[in-house]
């Protein structure tokens, strides 16, 4: 009786570089899309560090110096074109929307960050890139090393296109979407530069005790090594046996031992201490950065309420906490008709505080009730039921 034969066939393995491929292609723009979005949150916040790179240029390359200094001018504009351009890439590069074009562009991104990173960290310039805000703080040798593996991530992709041909979108449905995405990714940002940041990462969010945090929350602690005849021994408390020479000294709790703020210091126009007052009490504070690129439009609004809370059944203070010298802040000041007294703080604290210039800040006890930006200035109910809560 005849027999019949049967043959299987088993689809070939998937090529070892294709999973690869995809990862690298996920993970790409999963990051530039997360790393944009970041900065997009607090535009001005981008643009400050952006500031300080075409300073530390403008110092390093004197003949480029007003080359450097007319980019710091446009500082806001590049912090939202930038940003922006990080989101729209990371869309197009999972969409594999034009995605030879798309990688070309993003290595000229990445190479551009990769400068930055690898300045500020053999050059010890700029200690902190920004490269994702305020959200997550990276050393400059952190942000390098951060830099050169999305190079490695880019390589993978860009030599092993082949794994990536099937494009999501195409054609006109592509460029609707890519249309979306980039209206998307500019109205975020613009809507940050116009208010304030959607979360607040800094130190002076709305909720934290000024106070507290410029305290640790526990003891430093340390570890002592010390060496006596040729033995080496670590102490937690340091010897009162002076036979044992000191050699190295270790903390144990570097981060809980350090207070979160550690700069808040505020001082009347005599150089005397107004922290503390400050800190107490209901405060209205109207935070001017700088004179020079202050809105002054909007103080009609902010003299008429700061002028209404010296009369609230709250008790609320209000005062002015200023970067800008004495003499010129008192010119400004009658030019603007500003009320109340005036104390002054360093420009980076300022900035922290609040992402607005002016801004207002209202504090009790030293906790941040509320911030508000100059366009959203509130009326004294508003302040008084903030208080309340």
């Amino acid at each position: 009786m005849p027999t019949s034969s049967f043959s299987t066939q088993t689809a070939p393995a998937p090529h070892p570089l294709r999973t690869l491929t995809r990862v690298a292609w996920l993970l790409l723009g999963v990051l530039f899309i997360f790393s944009g979005l970041i900065k997009l949150n607090d535009p001005v916040g981008t643009a400050y560090k952006l500031e300080e790179y075409f300073d530390v240029f403008a110092v390093s390359v004197p003949a480029l110096a007003g080359f450097f200094l007319w980019f710091k001018d446009l500082s806001r504009t590049l912090s939202i074109v930038l940003s922006s351009l990080e989101v729209i890439l990371g869309v197009a590069l999972l969409l594999r929307w034009y995605l030879r074009a798309t990688l070309w562009i993003l290595l000229g991104l990445l190479v551009f960050f990769t400068f930055l990173t690898f300045y500020s960290a053999a050059f010890n310039k700029v200690t902190d890139c920004g490269c994702f805000g305020d959200f997550i703080k990276l050393t400059p040798w952190t942000s390098f090393a951060k830099d050169v593996f999305l190079l490695v991530l880019w390589a993978m992709v860009f030599f092993n296109q082949r794994f990536l041909r099937h494009a999501f979108v195409q054609g006109t449905p592509g460029i609707m979407t890519m249309t979306f995405v980039s209206a998307i990714a500019i109205g975020i940002g613009m809507r940050a530069l116009g208010h304030l940041p959607y979360f607040d990462f800094l130190p002076y969010k709305v909720g934290n005790d000024i106070g507290k945090l410029m305290k640790p929350t526990e003891p430093a602690r340390y570890t002592y090594t010390m060496t006596r005849n040729g033995e080496t021994k670590e102490f937690d408390q340091y010897p009162t046996d002076t036979t044992w020479k000191y050699q190295a000294m270790k903390s144990l709790n570097p981060i809980t031992s350090t207070p979160v703020i550690t700069d808040f210091d505020v001082s009347d126009v005599n150089g005397g201490s107004y922290t503390q007052e400050v800190l107490t009490g209901n405060k209205l504070i109207l935070i001017v950065q700088n004179t020079n690129k202050a809105d002054r439009d909007r103080f009609g609004a902010i003299n008429a309420l700061m002028e209404a809370a010296t009369k609230s059944r709250r008790a609320i203070t209000a005062l002015t906490i200023t970067s800008t010298s004495a003499a010129k802040f008192d010119s400004f000041r009658h030019d603007v008709n500003l009320p109340g007294s005036y104390y002054f703080a360093d420009a980076t604290v300022l900035k922290s505080i609040i992402r607005s210039n002016p801004g207002l800040l209202v504090l009790r006890n030293g906790v941040v009730k509320a911030k508000y930006h100059y366009h959203d200035i509130p009326e004294l109910w508003e302040v008084e039921k903030v208080l309340k809560e």
